[in-house]
């Protein structure tokens, strides 16, 4: 049962006024091709600290730490965000970069989507930073960004880049940013980080509506008003870590204290409750290209769901992660797999521990 609340949103336009263009010239697209190499630092770098956003580090870069976001964009490049780090792979070469904020900070990348325009976005723990083939540009809250510390980023229909933020939701149209209007909830304070106000993922769906995770449960919201599903419609737990529209339209929620559950549209299935899945702190949730369903948590494993049955994989298949923060599976077929140890790759038999030498291929 859904529960329509008014859509409140909050307009409060900012115009966008410091846009950044670098005066190095460094591009990830003008590195030379080599096989397995890291991109190295041109012998000149004519910036100024805080407006250059992109900086190639040496050959002793290491994809290593925590791994926060995998995405692949329309040009087939593979996207790796960590903790201080963000590594793009051409399928040649594998460049790494220092990626800052507007301030000159380091960030970590939490999130990465791509706009209608091809343009690469990164949620950042200093704003988001738009990536356009020639320059980085960051955004923070001078520029509008209702708080600096992302959580979540999706692009909708109209091509519309929503951010979910410690602080709520924001609308970005590339020029102005629009605070949107979600109900504060209770901060969960088991969490280091939270909020009344935090929004952890966000989510659109085939039919255009924007969904968001928070404390309070699920909200979507329609084009015209939002509505609410919680505990009291069956949902697993109100604390909405990921939300995941499967191809049969199936909508799967990971939470942060009752697992992963299923909402068919007509009632939920609760896979942890029902002692079918291990582990009710749920972190990252993906569909494979023939519609299985990935997913993991804290100290869980990873778990695939081929409609009838669920796979669990652990040390054994060589998944030695204690807690995976996020999945993706590239247009090639290879699935990616990042979280506390790194990244991983999983080739249909095993997963293998992914360093910036490979296994790419």
């Amino acid at each position: 049962m859904l529960r329509p609340i008014i859509a409140a949103i909050f307009v409060s336009i900012f115009i966008v006024g410091c846009t950044r263009q670098s005066k190095s010239g460094q591009d990830a697209d003008k590195t030379a091709p080599s096989a397995s190499s890291v991109a190295k630092p041109s012998q000149t770098q004519d910036f100024v600290a805080g407006q250059t956003l992109v900086i190639d580090v040496d050959s002793t870069s290491e994809i290593g730490g925590v791994v926060r976001s995998i995405f692949q964009d329309s040009r087939g490049n593979l996207w790796v965000g960590g903790e201080g780090d963000l590594f793009r792979n051409d399928g040649k070469v594998l460049t790494s970069y220092d990626l800052k904020d507007d301030l000159g900070n380091g960030v970590t990348v939490k999130c990465i989507v791509e706009d209608e325009d091809g343009n690469i976005w990164c949620g950042t723990t200093g704003g988001i930073t738009r990536i356009d083939g020639k320059s980085f540009t960051s955004f923070g809250e001078k520029d509008g960004l209702i708080s600096s510390d992302v959580w979540s980023m999706a692009v909708d229909n109209n091509g519309m880049i929503w951010i979910g933020t410690l602080e709520g939701v924001c609308r970005f149209d590339g020029k102005t940013f629009t605070a949107f209007a979600v109900p504060e909830a209770e901060p969960d304070n088991t969490r280091g980080v939270t909020s009344g106000k935090i929004v952890h993922c966000i989510t659109v769906d085939r039919k255009g509506q924007v969904w968001f995770g928070t404390n309070g449960g699920a909200y979507i919201y329609n084009g015209n008003a939002l509505s609410n599903i919680s505990e009291k419609d069956g949902l697993p737990n109100d604390n909405v870590h990921n939300i995941l529209e499967d191809t049969s339209g199936n909508m799967w929620f990971g939470t942060t204290h009752n697992g992963i559950g299923r909402f068919d549209g007509k009632e939920f299935t609760n896979f942890t409750e029902e002692g079918i899945v291990d582990g009710k702190e749920i972190w990252c949730i993906h569909e494979d290209q023939t519609g299985g369903i990935w997913f993991s948590g804290k100290r869980s494993g990873v778990y695939r769901y081929d409609g009838n049955a669920f796979i669990h994989f652990d040390e054994q298949d060589g998944m030695t992660s204690p807690g995976l923060m996020t999945i993706f599976q590239d247009q090639s077929g290879p699935l990616w797999l990042g979280g506390v140890q790194g990244l991983f790759r999983y080739d249909g038999d095993s997963f293998v521990r992914v360093t910036k030498n490979g296994p790419w291929q």
